[in-house]
């Protein structure tokens, strides 16, 4: 018997940084490409400034924001290109645990 395959830490932290509404309401804030800092966000989602970093850390962490420095200020926005990747890895891993059933074969009805 195989092992079955496991998730890297890379996607598993992907997945605990959806996991929270409070996060994927920030990750909607950076739908449209914008990029705001840690106070911006606080505002807009009603949340402490510290709550609000520890959210990011962990949204940095899974892979779905990149932080940038501009002078004092830290800007976050979404990084389609590693959430493309680990979206890629997580339809694998599915595909492989999780196999979509097969088809009926017509010939035999």
């Amino acid at each position: 018997m195989t092992t079955p395959p496991a998730l890297d830490e890379p996607t598993q932290n992907f997945l605990k940084a959806l996991a929270s509404e409070t996060r994927q309401q920030i990750m909607m804030l950076f739908a449209d490409g914008t990029q705001l800092t840690v106070g911006e966000v606080a505002d807009r989602c009603g949340l402490g400034q510290s709550t609000t970093s520890e959210q990011l850390a962990i949204l940095r962490r899974g892979g779905l924001v990149q932080s940038s420095r501009d002078g004092k200020l830290v800007r976050y926005r979404a990084d389609p290109t590693t959430i493309t990747t680990r979206l890629t890895e997580l339809q694998g891993y599915l595909a492989c645990c999780c196999p979509p059933p097969a088809e009926p074969d017509s010939a035999s009805t």
